[in-house]
C-alpha cells in the first residue's frame, strides 16, 4: 500500500492539520492502492497563506527567470515519465502504454508550447503609434487556486500550473481525489526544479471539503477549474460572494458530422476517437451525426470497430481500453446504457455489464447506439464512458441544427471532402472548437468551450493570458 498522507505547503512536505485518510482505489481491481490525507480548513488556509506571501517576490522576479524554471521542470517532468505514468494508470485506469505516452505525453506537449508562447509574450507593450506615453501591461491575477479532474491528470495540472507561473501568479493545486498520485510526483517535480517556496502548493482534498474551501476563500483571486457542469456551476456560485475570477473547462457532448462524401475512415476514425481515454473525454465526439445516403453503412462500421476494441487491466501492456475511474462512474454509465435501450434506441454493439471474461473491476464494454434523437437522454447528457450514439440526419442545415441544439459547446467535428461545406460549417457550429477531417489542433491552439462546456481558454498564448490582468498605463516615459 503507498501512503502518500502529506501536503506540499511553502516548499515542504508537511502533515495535515486534522488526519483524515482516503483510500484510493485501483479501478482495474476494485482493491486500495494507496491512502492519502484528506485536507481541512487548516491545511487550505495554510496553504493560501504561503502563495500569499511568496506572490509580490513570484511577481517581481524576471519573466525570463521564470521561463528558466519552467525549462526546468520540464527537464525533470521528462526524468520521471515513468513515475508519472505508473500512478496514472493504478489510479484512475488508464492501460500503462497509454498513460505513458498520450497521459504524461500531454504535459510535455502543453508545458513545451508554453515555453514557445512566453518567449514571444510582450508583457509590456505599446498601445499605439497614436499614444507613444501609453503602454499596455499585462500582469499576474495573484494567488490561484487550481482544481484539476481524474480523467487527464497531467494534461490539466501542467495546463494550468505552467500557465500561471509563466504568468507569475502564486497558486495551490488541488487534484481530484480520485488521481492524486500523479500530482504528488508533480509537487515533487516542482520541488526539484527549484521554484521559490510558496509559489507552488498541493492541497489533496475532495470537491464538498477543499475544493468548497478555496473557491470561496478571500485571499484567492482566481479559479480555474476542469471538471463537471454541475461542480462548475457550485464554484461559480461560491466564487462570486468575493468576486474572484472564474475559469471553468466543463463538459461536453461533441457532434461528429459525417456526410455521405467523407472519406473511407471518417466512422473508423471518429468511434476509436470516442473509445480513446475509455470514453472519459470532456472532448470526445459522443454524437455521430451521419447522413442518410451512407447511415447503415456507418452504422455497421461503427458496430464492427467497437466489437474489435479489446478491454483490459490498465497495468498490462498493450493497445486496449482500461477501466473508467470507479464504481460510481460505473454505476451511472450502466444506468444511461439501460436508458438508452428502454427509450428505443438501437443497440449494435456492447451494452450493459462487464465485457466477458470480467467478473470484478469497473470495465465497461464498448456500446453504440443506432436510430438516436437528439431527445433521448443518451443524446442529451455526457456519458463520460465508452458509449456512441448514431444520429441519421439528411441535409447540412439539419445537422447543423442537430449538432447546435444542446446546453454544451466544447468540440464539434466535421468530415466532409467539400472543402467549402467545412468552412461553413466551422462558422455555424456553436462550439469552443472545431476539428475537421481528422485534423487535430496544432501546437498552442487554445482548449475551452462556449455555453455550459465553460468560459475561458487553456493552452498556448491564450492560456497564459487567462493568468493575467491587463493594466493600461497613460504617461509613460518613452525611451
Amino acid at each position: 500500500m503507498i501512503e502518500k498522507r502529506q501536503f506540499y505547503i511553502n516548499g515542504a512536505w508537511v502533515d495535515p492539520v486534522v488526519p483524515r485518510d482516503h483510500h484510493v482505489i485501483d479501478p482495474s481491481t476494485e482493491e486500495p492502492c494507496a491512502v492519502i490525507s484528506m485536507g481541512g480548513q487548516g491545511d487550505t488556509d495554510a496553504a493560501v497563506a504561503a502563495a500569499k506571501a511568496a506572490f509580490p517576490g513570484w511577481m517581481a522576479t524576471p519573466v525570463a527567470e521564470r521561463i528558466a524554471l519552467v525549462e526546468k521542470m520540464l527537464e525533470v517532468y521528462k526524468s520521471r515519465s515513468e513515475d508519472l505514468a505508473q500512478a496514472i494508470s493504478i489510479c484512475m485506469g488508464a492501460p500503462i502504454e497509454m498513460a505513458r505516452t498520450q497521459q504524461v505525453g500531454a504535459g510535455v506537449w502543453h508545458t513545451s508550447n508554453f515555453l514557445k508562447a512566453a518567449k514571444n509574450f510582450q508583457f509590456i507593450r505599446p498601445l499605439g503609434d497614436h499614444a507613444p506615453n501609453d503602454r499596455i501591461v499585462y500582469e499576474p491575477v495573484g494567488v490561484c487556486a487550481l482544481i484539476t479532474p481524474w480523467n487527464w491528470p497531467m494534461n490539466q495540472v501542467t495546463l494550468k500550473v505552467v500557465a500561471a507561473a509563466i504568468a507569475g501568479c502564486t497558486m495551490v493545486l488541488k487534484p481530484s481525489e480520485e488521481s492524486p498520485l500523479d500530482a504528488i510526483v508533480f509537487a515533487e517535480i516542482m520541488h526539484e526544479a527549484g521554484f521559490p517556496a510558496g509559489v507552488f502548493n498541493l492541497v489533496n482534498g475532495d470537491g464538498m471539503g477543499v475544493g468548497t474551501q478555496l473557491s470561496g476563500h478571500k485571499d484567492v483571486d482566481m479559479v480555474s477549474f476542469t471538471g463537471s457542469t454541475r461542480a462548475g456551476i457550485a464554484i461559480s456560485k461560491n466564487a462570486a460572494d468575493t468576486l474572484k475570477r472564474v475559469h471553468l473547462e466543463l463538459g461536453g457532448k461533441g457532434a461528429n458530422i459525417i456526410f455521405d462524401d467523407a472519406d473511407d475512415k471518417a466512422v473508423k476514425r471518429g468511434v476509436l476517437h470516442m473509445m480513446n481515454n475509455t470514453g472519459q473525454s470532456c472532448n470526445a465526439p459522443s454524437r455521430m451525426l451521419v447522413q442518410r445516403g451512407i447511415y447503415e453503412q456507418a452504422v455497421e462500421t461503427a458496430a464492427q470497430v467497437a466489437s474489435g476494441i479489446p478491454v483490459g487491466d490498465s497495468h498490462v501492456e498493450g493497445r486496449h481500453i482500461g477501466p473508467v475511474v470507479n464504481e460510481a462512474q460505473w454505476g451511472k454509465i450502466q444506468g444511461l446504457i439501460q436508458k438508452g435501450i428502454d427509450e428505443g434506441a438501437r443497440l449494435v454493439a456492447g451494452g450493459t455489464g462487464r465485457p466477458e471474461g470480467f467478473n470484478k473491476g469497473f470495465y465497461v464494454r464498448p456500446t453504440v447506439f443506432a436510430d438516436v434523437t437528439n431527445e433521448m437522454t443518451i443524446a442529451r447528457e455526457e456519458i463520460f464512458g465508452p458509449v456512441l450514439a448514431i444520429i441519421p440526419f439528411e441535409t447540412e442545415e439539419e445537422a447543423v441544427e442537430i449538432a447546435n441544439d444542446t446546453v454544451y459547446g466544447l468540440t464539434n467535428y466535421v468530415q466532409t471532402q467539400d472543402s467549402t461545406r467545412a468552412n461553413r460549417l466551422a462558422l455555424q457550429l456553436r462550439s469552443g472548437m472545431v476539428e475537421m477531417n481528422g485534423h487535430s489542433r496544432s501546437a498552442g491552439a487554445p482548449f475551452g468551450g462556449m455555453k455550459q462546456s465553460g468560459n475561458g481558454r487553456e493552452g498556448g498564448v491564450w492560456g497564459i493570458e487567462d493568468f493575467l490582468e491587463v493594466k493600461a498605463v497613460a504617461g509613460w516615459a518613452a525611451e
